[in-house]
């Protein structure tokens, strides 16, 4: 039993670091695409929101009006823009 609960949590471990090491990588990419540092990169473009408005059981998903430096971000990244509008729900 002892031997099964080892190998499992190396491979744990093990999984552990490869994830680790995709994501540094695609932080690298990203920095590289972009010429900016991770930390303002996500600083930026984390102030994108989805707002969800709900009027006389109508409801709107709405995200965030891009700016100029999110737009550039995406863009450098072949990311597509989301959309303006994601769901509009009419309800009788």
């Amino acid at each position: 039993m002892i031997f099964f609960y080892n190998y499992f949590k190396e491979e744990r471990i093990r999984s552990h670091i490869f994830l680790c090491w995709l994501a540094l990588l695609l932080v690298r990419i990203a920095e590289r695409r972009t010429g900016i540092t991770w930390s303002k990169m996500r600083n930026e473009l984390e102030r994108i929101q989805l707002g969800h408005f709900s009027v006389n059981k109508n409801e709107v998903h709405k995200s965030t009006e891009l700016t100029m430096k999110q737009r550039e971000i995406l863009s450098r990244l072949k990311v597509e823009s989301p959309p303006i509008y994601f769901e509009i729900q009419q309800n009788n």
